[in-house]
């Protein structure tokens, strides 16, 4: 599995991503999510005001801090926000056919080209690495 994500993935997407990453469940592409990794409560005050305090952080499996920190990616590639922008504007144009969306990861999409590559990475290795089955005996 690839997780893409990048510093607009905050949150859950950040405890996900970080334990899949940790218990190589999962390979993490693209840039350092946003670091928010803590549980806020509000408390309502007299005469109207609040006060928001922090209750808990949350950690990855092997004891990160992702609050403050974010998750680092396994594969880093990095993208301009003039070219998130470009590629959220072409997926988000109607009617896009497949072969449209093929043509928008080949030219405009180097995460998920990457992504690609690390999934077809791992699938490669696995089937060097299976076990061999006995053959049947007769």
């Amino acid at each position: 599995m690839v997780v893409l994500a990048n510093e607009g993935s905050a949150s859950g997407a950040e405890i996900v991503s970080g334990a899949l990453k940790d218990l190589h469940r999962a390979i993490v592409v693209g840039e350092t999510t946003f670091g928010k990794g803590s549980v806020q409560n509000v408390m309502q005050l007299p005469g109207g005001s609040a006060l928001r305090f922090t209750t808990a952080k949350y950690y990855t499996p092997s004891k990160q801090v992702i609050h403050g920190n974010g998750v680092t990616p396994n594969i880093r590639v990095p993208m301009s926000a003039e070219q998130e922008r470009a590629l959220f504007a072409l997926r988000s144009a109607e009617n896009l056919k497949p072969d449209e969306e093929k043509d928008i990861i080949k030219t405009r999409d180097p995460q998920m080209l990457r992504a690609i590559d690390a999934l077809k990475g791992v699938m490669i290795y696995a089937q060097q690495n299976a076990p061999k089955s006995d053959p049947v005996k007769k």
